[in-house]
């Protein structure tokens, strides 16, 4: 049986991590790397693939979906996708990823997937298969690779984090409903044409009924008062003062900000986008 090793890449950090980590200490893999395309992300998930690109030495293979958001859309009758509802994962990742590896399975390949579920992660499960020959390996909990371990990794490489980490913590499509709302509001900062698509995405759904807004309790139209913008701001500062009282600073980044997913510990997150 012959074999071909795959790692998916999310653009963020714990997957571009796993492919660095693959690189150094497992040379010997001939690994193929992808990243699958919504059509929807943040320029700066591009921009930090290009520099990863260069770094592992090989190209990342974009797998795009057959059909796209807009379609899935009006097949799901303009119900946006939900924490209840992932239509979009499951349409837009999973399905584009299952139709580029059949072929392989199906002529008998054995297809081993590499994803980057760190070792302080229990509560998350990889990708299951129903093809025997698609084995799933998760190197970092083998190894014991911990969030800390990941952005040495990412440092000692030169990659460093995504840019988008300096205002947001989740890589995927730009309006992904896992954000808070404090990243809501930088995204109307930092790209108001895409704000402004996801508000038309809303207006639209509402219109047909949907009972699901981006943001949970609140549309984005809501969202964006001045208002209601100032009052986010100020529990997320509270949220970083709470924090920083009760955590230790790490003496490798004294100056460093809590993260937004450290703040935000209760919030849900998607395995196969953001990682």
């Amino acid at each position: 049986m012959t074999e071909r090793h795959v790692l998916g890449l999310s653009g963020g950090r714990d997957s571009a991590a796993l492919a660095v980590y693959m690189r150094q200490f497992h040379p010997e893999i001939d690994m193929e790397y992808f990243f699958t395309d919504t059509g929807k992300e943040l320029p700066e998930v591009y921009a930090f693939l290009d520099k990863l690109e260069g770094i592992l030495g090989k190209p990342i293979v974009r797998l795009n979906p057959d059909r796209d958001f807009d379609f899935w859309l009006k097949r799901y009758k303009s119900f946006l996708p939900s924490v209840r509802t992932r239509w979009c994962t499951r349409m837009l990742k999973i399905r584009p990823f299952e139709a580029w590896v059949r072929p392989m399975l199906e002529a008998g390949t054995k297809v081993v997937s590499y994803v980057a579920i760190r070792a302080d992660e229990d509560f998350r499960d990889g990708y299951t298969s129903t093809f025997d020959n698609l084995v799933v390996k998760l190197p970092f909990k083998e190894a014991g690779i911990a969030k800390a371990g990941v952005t040495e990794i990412l440092d000692g490489s030169g990659l460093g984090l995504p840019k988008y980490y300096e205002w947001r913590s989740r890589s995927g499509c730009t309006f992904c409903f896992f954000q808070q709302k404090i990243e809501w509001v930088r995204l109307n900062e930092r790209h108001p044409d895409r704000f402004e698509e996801a508000q038309a995405y809303e207006k639209t759904a509402l219109e047909n009924g949907s009972p699901f807004t981006w943001s949970q309790g609140e549309s984005l139209a809501e969202l964006i008062r001045p208002e209601r913008v100032a009052a986010i701001r100020a529990d997320h500062e509270k949220r970083i003062e709470k924090m920083r009282r009760s955590v230790p600073p790490n003496p490798l980044r004294p100056n460093a900000s809590p993260e937004i997913e450290e703040l935000y510990a209760d919030a849900g997150s998607c395995v196969v986008c953001h990682k």
